[in-house]
């Protein structure tokens, strides 16, 4: 098991910039941001901890310099590199994989292509169940979405990951499930994994990737946030 980096503490309003363009690559999240976490994994899965700098922004205290000077979106995640700075995270996973040593995350076979191209469409709809989950019919909502990974999951059988093998699309899901089998269960006594086979050993595998293990989030301060956020006090 490899040893737990120490996250370096967040970038406030009060931070320096660092030496922004002078040949570094960087790549720009918050720890607690679902889509920074993405390329984060990706750039550990990858092995790029040298070549690719994290710097750690606290969205309720951001700098000034960083919409300034480095991303006018003023979002997490974004890379900097070559000169120029790249945003959104699903592209910057696939620009991560292609411009970078390390292991493949793209699938080669053309059924695993094409069902990766499904899965990631299916993104926007699964969100949005998720999140719509916190509002109206939890159980119906969020469980139409964690069957729809059930049954995806069933797919390929030369391993236990969206595609068989652990790929992009893995990555594309699991900071969101994370969070939602941290809270669902805390707030509404849903347990997502249950009656769920597939799902339960894909998470346990994903527990298994240091990659992934060293980006996951602090579950009471997860719970904290999305109480406030989705549940305000009556």
């Amino acid at each position: 098991m490899a040893t737990t980096t120490v996250r370096p503490p967040p970038l406030t309003s009060t931070s320096e910039p660092p030496p922004l363009f002078d040949g570094t690559t960087r790549l720009y999240i918050s720890y607690t941001c679902p889509f920074a976490q993405r390329v984060w994994i990706t750039r550990n899965y990858k092995g790029l901890e040298d070549k690719i700098e994290l710097v750690p922004i606290d969205l309720q205290d951001r700098p000034a310099w960083y919409k300034e000077k480095v991303y006018p979106e003023n979002k997490v995640p974004s890379l900097e590199h070559n000169g120029k700075v790249l945003g959104e995270s699903l592209d910057l996973v696939k620009y991560v994989d292609a411009n970078f040593e390390g292991a493949p995350l793209s699938p080669n076979d053309p059924a695993k292509k094409e069902f990766a191209e499904q899965l990631l469409s299916h993104l926007d709809t699964f969100l949005k169940d998720l999140y719509g989950s916190l509002k109206g019919d939890t159980v119906q909502q969020a469980g139409s979405a964690f069957e729809y990974l059930e049954n995806a999951l069933g797919k390929f059988d030369d391993g236990p990951f969206l595609l068989g093998q652990f790929s992009l699309v893995d990555i594309a899901y699991v900071p969101f499930v994370e969070r939602f089998h941290i809270i669902l269960p805390e707030l509404f006594k849903y347990d997502i994994t249950e009656g769920r086979p597939k799902l339960a050993a894909w998470i346990e595998e994903l527990n298994k990737i240091d990659a992934y293990t060293e980006t996951k989030v602090n579950p009471q301060e997860t719970v904290d946030t999305y109480k406030k956020r989705f549940l305000p006090q009556q």
